[in-house]
């Protein structure tokens, strides 16, 4: 194995693989003499600068770089992505009556609000006894908001509630109110009108006299039409992977985010789609995606979603460098536009077809950006409540969690894909191409279950105040 790594002839750091005089394993080093006040320069670009003077083969980390971000910055246009040649290919799904396939057979069980959380966890409990053919899962999906929302916060939690219910892999969707919520069915049903679907149905506690025994005889009509599916062929087009990055280290922006942006150019080059999120984490990189944007207008709407994102953090009092985490600085990061840099890796090289709110299903095909905050399953959510039917999440340090569609763990380094191999899906420090191909296609075809698939949960990005 190597023992260092340089990523581009203009940085003057390197990486330290091996870890040694005194300088850990994924953390910098000083290929130079660095004088305070200079820029410190990785991946080709500015990651901050130097605090004190660093001589050539020091370590280089929070003691003596800090972040060189401004809180206001001028953006330009310059278009530079690739063009991906197409290819045709095909996976094992199930088709839908309207709308993309999905890659699971499961039926969701959605509360409208937090109060009737324990009714939907009931009713998935009671209803395991359904499972049956090809069926993958019955699963409630609570969290605890709801009610006592205001404005955007209330309109905010009923499109991504009605996101998570419009996602492929569900077949069936049962979604229960308690009938005295802000964010009542009245609401959603007039939201997902426009959508056509006949596979949700709808009550609210409080207008029957027995909740579990109605919710349960529907979940029992849904799970005898579910069990009868079958998967077939689907073209790729109708394919949506997410991308995230969480529980960073020094090595994500070297090997597993790197190698993700290679499957998400693979995708698309097949017709499918990918969408980017955290927004917080672009800040110190969102030039480079600014000028893969496809046209002027994609530019524009991009550009906006940073500079609200950053408006929000001055208006609540934070600077917009506000990161990274204390995980991610012990895994060597140790500026935000460092960061940035390497999780922007995930997007390929291809361009960015669209910019999406939060909320907000995909429409385009290509690679979209999508309006959500950095926190894992806030983001996670916002993604599979986009469309994307599996979400590419890669990591240094390792998580457990799961989002409510299969959540793969891509490990940085072979030391957390051996030490948590109960979490960890695949190993990325070999840049194993094909091998994570092959995953994402057996997983999509339903012949592999990613390690944390049992989990699901979803979680809502709420920005105002709670009555």
């Amino acid at each position: 194995m190597k023992d260092k790594v340089i990523i581009n002839e203009k940085d003057n750091v390197g990486i330290s693989l091996a870890g040694k005089d005194n300088i850990p394993a994924g953390h910098k080093f000083a290929l130079k003499d660095i004088t305070k006040g200079e820029y410190v320069i990785k991946y080709g670009e500015i990651i901050g600068k130097a605090t004190a003077d660093i001589k050539k083969g020091e370590w280089v980390h929070t003691h003596n770089v800090k972040s060189h971000l401004d809180e206001k910055s001028e953006y330009s246009y310059n278009f530079s992505a690739a063009d991906l040649p197409k290819t045709k290919a095909t996976f094992k799904g199930y088709k839908r009556k309207v709308g993309r396939a999905g890659i699971r057979n499961e039926i969701y069980i959605i509360p409208t609000v937090g109060c009737v959380n324990n009714v939907c966890k009931r009713l998935e409990t009671l209803s395991q006894k359904y499972i049956k053919g090809s069926i993958d899962g019955i699963y409630a999906l609570t969290h605890q908001f709801g009610c006592s929302q205001l404005g955007v916060d209330n309109e905010n939690i009923k499109k991504l509630l009605c996101g998570v219910a419009l996602n492929p892999n569900a077949s069936f969707v049962l979604i229960v109110g308690l009938g005295c919520e802000n964010n009542g069915l009245d609401g959603i049903k007039d939201y997902l009108k426009p959508f056509n679907r006949d596979n949700i149905e709808y009550f609210n506690c409080q207008d029957v006299k027995d909740e579990i025994e109605y919710g349960l005889n529907i979940i029992k009509e849904f799970a005898e039409k579910a069990s009868e599916y079958r998967r077939e062929e689907i073209d790729f087009s109708e394919l949506c992977i997410g991308l995230k990055c969480g529980g960073s280290d020094g090595y994500s922006g070297l090997t597993a985010n790197p190698l993700v942006g290679k499957i998400t150019d693979r995708v698309v080059s097949l017709g499918g789609s990918a969408i980017l999120t955290e927004v917080p984490e672009m800040f110190g990189a969102e030039q480079l995606l600014m000028n893969k944007c496809k046209n002027k207008e994609v530019f524009e709407k991009y550009k906006k979603m940073i500079e609200d994102f950053k408006d929000y953090y001055i208006k609540q009092g934070f600077p917009v460098y506000e990161n990274p985490s204390p995980g991610n600085k012990k895994g060597g990061i140790t500026t935000l536009e460092e960061k940035s840099l390497g999780c922007v890796e995930k997007a390929g090289g291809t361009k960015i077809v669209d910019v999406l709110d939060y909320g907000e299903i995909l429409k385009e095909r290509g690679v979209s950006a999508l309006n959500a905050p950095g926190n894992d399953l806030i983001a996670a959510t916002a993604l599979a409540a986009s469309g994307c039917q599996i979400v590419l999440f890669t990591t240094g340090r390792g998580t457990p969690f799961s989002t409510f569609v299969p959540t793969m763990k891509i490990a940085s380094n072979g030391r957390i894909s051996d030490f948590k191999n109960n979490w960890i899906d695949f190993n990325a420090y070999n840049m194993d191409e094909q091998g994570l191909l092959d995953l994402l296609v057996k997983t999509v075809n339903g012949e592999y279950r990613t390690k944390s698939e049992d989990i699901r949960e979803i979680a809502f990005y709420k920005t105002g105040i709670t009555l």
